[in-house]
């Protein structure tokens, strides 16, 4: 019996699309991306989608497009807000960009914000609050909007590991100004490599199209909101009015990536169904802490979090599913803090990070798929029990 952190998700139909590429002779971006953000936008009910090479290209083209927008542009030493936890490359937009970064505790069962922290920690220095939707698992919005309303205050979303994921009935990744999301191979759909930015926000939509390729008005529509675009394509061919990037997908990945949407309703289907598998085997297990569903999670992952007070040691948890060939990671980054990347960083700590410390000692996940897993949850069960 093996346990895989992720499984592939690829069938005939993904095949398929790759090769209507490989026959058409074109690689770069071009109508299959086009054709694939549309579709993406239309099923998470957003206005506009921009698809680009990672989540975490995403993440840098989120942060950079809040320096250009006309009104109330982001500065260098802003105040954003971040959850101690979660991936390098929700962090490095901000150092990259000089912000300043106020780290607060995680939920430890929830594993996103602490939101009494998130209260105490909003001030009139706070120009963001980017929020992290931790392994398939929304935060609670309702509350968050609570906090800044009435604020100058701009709320992101990295959803990068909660695609489907639900707050309300509306989809995570859809509450902030803009929201992100991976597309990469582990992820609840895959392009090979990819992420995806979505917006309500025609500003910021022309904004992140030039910023995604080179900063030029090529891509943008003769009328937008960036820049005073001419009819003389020659002039417009290489015209650049934003310090942009080179982070465009490929054709291959937005052809892959509309037969992965049309999977994606069942996809998140059965990661809820095999969640509900591993909560029947492990809800009571007073050795681990189970993270606590907000809305309706995705399921990513599965963390098991040794309990304080517990004999049970997290290099013997290691040890076992080694030992019964189950994958394991960290709980994404664990306390990020804790990296010696942070000397570069302008930080502060909002009073101490005693959850994200424990999750960072004592916390693991193991994998969830579109495929049923019960077998494998099962085995996991017995080797620990």
């Amino acid at each position: 019996m093996e346990y895989k952190l992720a499984t592939t998700s690829w069938g005939v139909e993904e095949l398929e699309a790759l090769n209507r590429v490989i026959s058409s002779g074109v690689f770069s971006m071009g109508k299959e991306v086009r054709e694939f953000e549309s579709q993406f936008a239309d099923y998470f009910n957003s206005k506009f989608a921009v698809m680009c090479s990672s989540g975490s290209t995403a993440n840098l083209l989120m942060i950079a497009a809040l320096f250009f927008k006309k009104q109330n542009p982001l500065k260098k030493g802003d105040e954003v807000i971040v959850p101690a936890v979660s991936w390098s490359t929700t962090y490095f937009p901000l150092q990259q960009y000089g912000l300043k970064v106020k780290f607060i505790d995680i939920d430890l069962e929830t594993l996103n914000f602490d939101l009494d922290k998130l209260e105490e920690a909003v001030t009139d220095k706070t120009k963001v609050v980017l929020a992290v939707n931790l392994l398939g698992n929304s935060n609670n919005f309702e509350r968050i909007n609570e906090i800044i309303k009435g604020k100058d205050i701009v709320l992101l979303e990295d959803n990068c590991e909660s695609m489907g994921a639900k707050f309300n009935g509306k989809f995570c990744g859809t509450f902030g100004l803009m929201g992100t999301f991976s597309l990469f191979f582990s992820h609840h759909i895959s392009t090979m490599e990819g992420g995806m930015i979505l917006t309500e926000n025609e500003e910021i939509f022309h904004i992140l199209l030039s910023l995604r390729a080179h900063g030029w008005t090529r891509n943008l529509p003769k009328e937008n909101l960036v820049s005073n675009k001419c009819d003389d394509e020659f002039e417009e061919s290489y015209r650049f009015v934003l310090p942009g990037y080179n982070v465009r997908p490929l054709e291959m990945s937005g052809a892959i990536g509309q037969e992965q949407l049309k999977k994606l309703n069942s996809f998140v289907d059965q990661r809820r169904l095999n969640a509900n598998y591993f909560f029947e085997l492990f809800s009571n297990d007073k050795r681990f802490i189970i993270q606590k569903e907000i809305g309706q999670s995705s399921w990513f992952g599965f963390s098991l979090i040794v309990k304080p007070g517990s004999s049970l040691k997290r290099k013997d948890l290691i040890e076992k599913l080694k030992s019964g060939n189950v994958e394991y990671r960290p709980i994404v980054a664990g306390n990020f803090t804790q990296n010696e990347v942070m000397k570069y960083f302008d930080f502060e700590i909002h009073h101490e990070l005693i959850n994200a410390k424990y999750l960072h000692k004592n916390g693991l996940f193991v994998g969830n798929s579109q495929e049923p897993l019960y077998e494998q949850i099962k085995h996991l069960h017995y080797i620990l029990d």
